[in-house]
């Protein structure tokens, strides 16, 4: 796998590119969170560039007379390149950068910029790679001539330039060298989960649209050490961590990749084991930055990626976060959650209540079991503090008399 690398040149200075079918704000939308997405790749926003159409133009995205604009606006500005608030088909691409002579990108370029520049374990690297090459395939021949012109910075990282000058049977190659690797990967994490449902220990899953503070939380629940950066896919790697509730029951937290609006599908395919955590949970933490005010509309987001991944009738908890930088009380709602909180995963106010809400939805999940455990199977008492909530016992001259709220297997195996 060819290094990622950082350049030295000076930062890229983009005009950011949209057109909007819908005549509304949510264009602008958008583009505000095209222009954060610039940032966390180390890029600098010297314009913005908006075209209202009833559809995309199929040869240049931008229509002919919007091409002059945006040709002009990079002379002005000294812009470097532009990017394209969409994904861009390898016509369309090699067309713009003709007709502008510059640098053209588009948002999943942008996102999966960002990607392999923050995936640090093995796997992380692996799933961009493989990402980044099914991306590209189809554009080496629409691309050649500006990568001639362009050798670094946004777009580059990854398996780079080189890359895209070898021709298509090596690159199905390390795509199928990759999908080997990551299917060993998925029989590993596979074998881990059935671990887990032997263990019958309860699995909460935090999901949330990206820089919600998912990292802070569970950070701050398990002393996880994960980065926390006021940036967009500042973590990718997911993490799992052990912690006991208030009542010695056992969980494991585990954090998942943020989403996005129009969240490129060769992601979503390359990180699908990883985002499936979502769909092994118990329980799902829906984590929301209640400051936001777009907050509603990321909220559609993550269900609708949650759809996609095939996450269904799983308990959520919505975790509205961020209570520290209200300025007045949100009237946000998510009518879609079991449990609605309002936390501060920064200061941790509110946390016990998200706590309590968790131990609330296990407990519906479990049996009520009272009874006598013979002596001869006094092991089984850990696996009830482990995974279930023991309420009462009593040592007998017959066995230990308890009272507990156990999952099912755990009940079944009382009961014998």
């Amino acid at each position: 796998m060819a290094d990622y690398f950082e350049t030295g040149h000076e930062q890229e200075k983009l005009v950011l590119v949209a057109v909007s079918l819908d005549n509304d704000d949510m264009t602008d939308r958008s583009l505000d969170e095209l222009e954060e997405l610039a940032r966390t790749a180390g890029g600098e926003t010297v314009g913005r560039i908006i075209q209202n159409r009833e559809a995309f133009s199929a040869a240049t995205y931008i229509g002919k007379g919007k091409i002059e604009e945006v040709k002009d606006m990079i002379a002005e500005t000294g812009a470097t390149g532009i990017v394209c608030d969409d994904e861009l088909s390898p016509a369309q691409m090699n067309n713009l950068e003709e007709a502008l002579d510059t640098k053209v990108m588009d948002r999943t370029m942008l996102i999966l910029d960002i990607f392999a520049k923050h995936a640090s374990s093995n796997e992380g690297k692996l799933q961009v790679e493989l990402a980044q090459l099914k991306y590209r395939s189809s554009r080496l021949i629409g691309s050649r001539s500006s990568m001639s012109r362009v050798t670094y910075g946004i777009g580059m990282r990854g398996p780079g330039e080189k890359k895209l000058e070898v021709d298509r049977r090596l690159i199905r190659n390390r795509i199928s060298l990759l999908k080997a690797e990551l299917e060993e990967v998925d029989r590993t994490r596979d074998v881990t989960r059935a671990l887990r449902g032997r263990n019958a220990v309860p699995v909460i899953a935090i999901v949330g649209y990206t820089n919600a503070g998912k990292s802070t939380l569970l950070n701050y629940l398990t002393d996880a050490g994960i980065l926390e950066a006021d940036m967009l896919f500042a973590t990718l790697d997911p993490t799992t961590r052990n912690m006991k509730l208030e009542s010695g029951q056992e969980i494991l937290l585990t954090d998942t990749v943020g989403f996005i609006r129009k969240l490129p599908h060769h992601l979503i395919d390359a990180f699908r084991s990883t985002l499936e955590e979502a769909k092994y949970a118990d329980v799902i933490l829906h984590v929301i930055d209640a400051s936001d005010s777009e907050a509603d509309e990321k909220m559609h987001v993550v269900y609708k990626t949650l759809e996609k991944l095939g996450v269904r009738d799983k308990p959520v908890i919505a975790v509205f976060n961020k209570q520290d930088k209200l300025l007045a009380p949100e009237s946000v709602k998510d009518l879609r959650a079991d449990r609605s909180v309002r936390i501060s995963a920064k200061t941790g106010a509110g946390v016990d209540k998200l706590l309590e809400a968790v131990e609330e939805l296990l407990k519906e999940k479990k049996t009520d079991f009272e009874g006598t455990v013979p002596y001869t199977a006094a092991g089984l008492l850990q696996q009830v503090r482990r995974s279930g909530q023991l309420v009462a016992e009593e040592y007998r001259e017959d066995g230990i008399f308890i009272k507990a709220y156990v999952p099912a297997d755990v009940y079944g195996r009382l009961c014998k």
